[in-house]
């Protein structure tokens, strides 16, 4: 079920259950997972994209593999706060994604996520070429860490 309003996810996640978080890309899906606890958010890996039924086969793998029951989908708003096509490209994910799987979907603002990742990366004398293998997972990292921020706050 997808929820546009994260204390709607919230409710309806089961307890003691990993999250993982999602920035899509056009040519990538960095990934990141949470711990039972949802305390951490921690990068896991980089899929290349290709078709929608492969990216959604790996992804399902994952899901599976880590026995995760939520999803944060980043959200790449427009700096003064409106949707345009890369939102429209998410939300058309989340819906196609819904219908293989029967756990619960949210967005998260993901403005500067990025940026903070290319940040944390470049904190840490990263090189260039790991950089460009790291960024896209370590941004979804930034993105299910403020939704599992937010998540402590509702107190779930």
């Amino acid at each position: 079920m997808i929820h546009d309003d994260i204390a709607d996810f919230a409710r309806d996640i089961p307890p003691m259950t990993a999250i993982a978080g999602l920035d899509l890309g056009t040519k990538t899906i960095g990934v990141a997972v949470s711990d039972g606890l949802r305390s951490v958010a921690t990068p896991l890996e980089t899929i290349k994209r290709q078709k929608f039924t492969l990216d959604a086969e790996r992804l399902l793998e994952i899901l599976k593999h880590r026995q995760i029951r939520g999803i944060v989908l980043g959200l790449p708003r427009n700096m003064d706060g409106s949707e345009g096509p890369r939102c429209q490209s998410t939300r058309a994910f989340a819906r196609n994604f819904d219908r293989l799987w029967d756990g619960q979907i949210t967005y998260w603002d993901e403005r500067l996520s990025t940026v903070a990742a290319e940040r944390a990366l470049l904190e840490a004398d990263t090189s260039r070429k790991r950089r460009a293998e790291l960024i896209d997972n370590v941004a979804a990292a930034y993105i299910l860490q403020g939704a599992l921020d937010r998540l402590r706050h509702l107190g779930s």
